[in-house]
């Protein structure tokens, strides 16, 4: 398999698992996460169908990322704005129509394993390196500038989505915001940047570089952190 054939399938698969994660954090009611938050409140102001509403976000918000560096807009950034929405909606009535009343118990496993789906997702997509979604280019394209770490702009603009989808959402549905927020919102904000690193390490490189060149470049990555940090390497 060729190296482009492996990033594009690797770009594809990661956007379309992670379409079924936010399904799951959808359905389990313990919050989405926070860009979907944000989402969710512009979309409960509007008529329209909500992978319409997204797709018309994304798209302002490419052009945005396109005047500050076009550089980030690719395959992924495509599939993200034109089947993300629908994929979430198709899977979050899947979902439902499977399992028409969930326990808390399966509810809490949706979450979790949600989570986990979401940061593997995650991990495949930024590895293809083909092109992000409009929504992750703001840390990175921050980060770059050097307004911040990317750890530091991500939480900060999840954040922000969280707050302001947040209180979008209490203005239509009231107390029925907290159907939506929850503690997937939070963790989901403050430890998916260590979770995708995981997987990453473990999943996505060994995929597209092999195991032994995977381990190279993780080796060579720790030992630029820890030099930057100040350590001595012996």
């Amino acid at each position: 398999m060729s190296e482009m054939t492996k990033r594009i399938l690797m770009t594809i698969s990661g956007v379309l698992i992670c379409g079924f994660s936010v399904g799951m954090f959808s359905f389990s009611a313990f919050g989405m996460d926070p860009f979907q938050v944000l989402a969710h409140g512009i979309w409960k102001l509007t008529p329209l169908e909500f992978g319409m509403l997204y797709m018309i976000i994304n798209l302002l918000m490419l052009a945005a990322v396109f005047l500050a560096d076009k550089r980030k807009i690719g395959l992924g950034t495509l599939i993200n704005i034109f089947l993300f929405g629908y994929l979430v909606q198709f899977s979050t009535w899947l979902y439902e129509t499977l399992i028409p009343q969930p326990s808390l118990l399966v509810k809490a496993l949706f979450l979790i394993f949600g989570i986990i789906i979401m940061c593997i997702g995650s991990a495949l997509y930024f590895t293809g390196n083909l092109g992000v979604s409009t929504y992750d280019a703001v840390a990175l394209i921050l980060s770059e500038k050097k307004v911040a770490k990317f750890q530091y702009c991500r939480i900060v603009s999840d954040l922000i989505c969280t707050v302001v989808g947040g209180l979008l959402l209490y203005v239509k549905i009231g107390m029925g915001v907290f159907t939506m927020l929850g503690i997937g919102t939070i963790v989901t904000a403050f430890f998916m940047g260590p979770l995708i690193a995981f997987f990453n390490h473990h999943i996505a490189m060994p995929l597209r570089y092999g195991k032994v060149k995977a381990a190279e470049m993780i080796a060579v990555e720790t030992k630029v952190g820890d030099t930057k940090k100040g350590r001595k390497i012996v």
